[in-house]
């Protein structure tokens, strides 16, 4: 099982550098043709490139405070994953490989904020239900609906979902609760039983240590002298 755990663990690795270099090569493509696509396929996306100095939608784009900041917390969210991807989600195949996606998308705008102090972005975008017009990257399509899915995994898909969708899964879940329940209570009751020990307590035939036995005080006498 460890070995298997293992396995699943660098395909995710792997995955997370391919995406990284599609997108670092798309990138690299765009910022050498400089595509200006004038009508876009389907009504809705283009190529047209261009380099964005802020966040998703230009944001913060003439703050460079703001910009260091929105940089910070790129940094954070990628160690963040890291730690979600090899602690909770260990042993969530589905959700480790939806954040290998994520994860791509974060260090690939990353590189490009390190480097170039700007994103290189290159799919145009129109007006699309309540979102505005955007040029957005292959990264941002990583992130974007990488989150989406993520959510969605994290809530419905596997026996360790918050509601979880099929019986199999349900019924895996509350067997998984079932064993967590009991090693907490065998692990309670080792703590307890040293305790016990600590105290002097060796086992039901023998005598309780002096500092478990109550002492007698004297109002306890006298009530024992009067009856």
């Amino acid at each position: 099982m460890k070995r298997k755990h293992i396995i699943r663990t660098l395909f995710c690795c792997v995955v997370m550098l391919v995406l990284l270099f599609v997108d670092l090569i798309t990138k690299a493509w765009a910022d050498a043709v400089h595509p200006m696509q004038g009508e876009r396929f389907l009504g809705i996306v283009c190529l047209r490139f261009t380099m964005n100095p802020g966040a998703a939608f230009g944001l913060s784009a003439d703050n460079p405070k703001g910009m260091m900041a929105i940089t910070a917390l790129t940094v954070v969210l990628i160690i963040a994953i890291a730690v979600l991807f090899f602690t909770v989600f260990r042993r969530n195949f589905p959700v480790q490989m939806v954040l290998g996606v994520v994860e791509a998308g974060a260090v690939g705008n990353l590189v490009d904020r390190l480097y170039f102090k700007m994103v290189r972005d290159f799919i145009d975008v129109a007006h699309i239900f309540i979102l505005p017009p955007y040029t957005c990257n292959v990264a941002d399509i990583y992130i974007v609906f990488g989150a989406i899915v993520l959510v969605f995994f994290i809530l419905f898909i596997g026996p360790n979902a918050v509601f979880p969708l099929t019986k199999k899964w349900r019924e895996e879940s509350k067997r998984l609760d079932e064993e967590r329940e009991k090693k907490r209570e065998e692990k309670q009751d080792r703590k307890v039983d040293k305790m016990l020990e600590d105290a002097g307590y060796l086992g039901p035939d023998e005598p309780l240590a002096d500092e478990l036995v109550p002492k007698k005080t004297e109002e306890d006498s006298r009530k024992e002298d009067k009856s």
